[in-house]
């Protein structure tokens, strides 16, 4: 029985046919070989599961239990879709959006993810963004920097090794989750389930395409389909199946519709994680002069989401109002303008490439403050929803 979350309309069929039981059912199924690895970490001494995926990851495969070995053998297993010339290059779309890529990410592309009201429950139930906001958000920008770095989805690149320990941070949640006896299969399906998997993969790239464009950016069609090649090779790393991501930009949309339609409006939750979302610089503010600067950003990050999400769903996620709004329309004539200058010139085009992709390495590091984003899967949920 599909779960109540879904919801389906004859409309809906109508649109979408068959890849409507297609996503339905796909709310019951896991990534089994991720969950596989989480019993056995549990099942090895303290720490030497995660010592034998690091050593894995970097090519010894020596002496690894079955799990391990069987989970980095098949991701080390390029699938014959994938075009690694293109996943290389693809990355440069963002890095050359520079900080406003961070800016999409962080007013669009996090917030959609948080209006699914099921969709949401595990971030919800961890707390790592309401507890953790500032480290959380800045794991978020590492992952995101390393797979689209050049050469990051590399088997053994950073990418490619971020990617898979986010994985098995899922499993783990997945896991602790079940556990928990907290966890509503009825109404949610299976925590990060198959269809959420898919879901993620387009948040950070039909959502962010889509924002990009909001602010005046100029994506070839040829930049926007490696984008999403990236990505579906991201999800297919993630253990999404093959068979549910998007090959297009167009099926990208078509899917993202289709999930949109079937998810239900915003809840408490999405609108408890919005809010810790707008206000992760207060929260990481430690000095006067950096909670008043972050204080002066609030108004402007309103005004974001609300050209980004739309006036709806800004509203829905409890996004105020802000007459910064005001403002955007001239923003977005300046990054056209900048934009056009790009276009013309190849010297320009690399400069914006390589200056955003100093401007991602400083807000990361400035934002990890000497303490590396592991990825490591969590030891226990936080204790906010028993």
């Amino acid at each position: 029985m599909t779960p109540s979350r879904f919801l389906v309309t004859p409309q809906v069929r109508a649109l979408h046919g068959s890849r409507v039981d297609d996503f339905g059912a796909a709310l019951l199924r896991s990534d089994v070989l991720a969950d596989d690895v989480v019993l056995a970490f549990r099942a090895l001494p303290h720490g030497q599961g995660w010592a034998q995926l690091q050593r894995a990851l970097l090519g010894d495969r020596s002496s690894l239990h079955p799990a391990i070995a069987t989970f980095v053998d098949s991701a080390s297993t390029t699938p014959t879709w994938v075009d690694h010339e293109t996943v290389a290059a693809a990355g440069a779309l963002l890095l050359r959006a520079g900080p406003l890529g961070g800016i999409v990410l962080g007013l669009s592309s996090l917030p959609t993810g948080y209006a699914s009201p099921a969709g949401n429950k595990p971030l919800a139930f961890s707390g790592r963004l309401q507890e953790q906001a500032p480290r959380r958000l800045m794991e978020t920008a590492r992952f995101v920097h390393a797979v689209c770095s050049p050469n990051g989805m590399r088997p053994g690149g950073d990418g490619f090794q971020a990617t898979l320990k986010v994985r098995l941070m899922h499993a783990q949640v997945r896991r602790l989750l079940w556990d928990s006896g907290r966890w509503n299969t009825d109404a949610w399906g299976l925590p990060i389930n198959q269809h959420d998997l898919v879901a993620t993969t387009l948040l950070f790239s039909i959502v962010l395409l889509n924002g990009l464009r909001t602010f005046g950016l100029e994506i070839s069609t040829r930049e926007a389909e490696a984008y999403i090649h990236l990505w579906r090779y991201v999800g297919w790393l993630m253990g999404a199946e093959p068979a549910l991501l998007p090959a297009t930009e167009a099926d990208a949309f078509r899917i993202g519709d289709l999930i949109q339609l079937t998810q239900g409006e915003p809840d408490a939750d999405s609108r408890a994680l919005t809010d810790a979302l707008l206000h992760w610089r207060l929260k990481a503010a430690k000095t006067p002069w950096e909670r008043r600067m972050a204080e002066a950003s609030l108004p402007f990050a309103r005004a974001g989401a609300h050209l980004l999400l739309g006036k709806r769903l800004a509203t829905q996620l409890g996004i105020e109002r802000s007459i910064a709004e005001l403002g955007m329309p001239m923003l977005r004539r300046t990054l056209s303008g900048l934009e056009r200058v790009r276009l013309v010139s190849s010297r320009a085009h690399a400069f914006a490439i390589q200056r955003g992709d100093d401007a991602w390495r400083r807000v990361v590091e400035q934002g990890l403050q000497g303490v590396p984003a592991e990825f490591r899967p969590p030891s226990s949920l936080s204790d906010r929803r028993a």
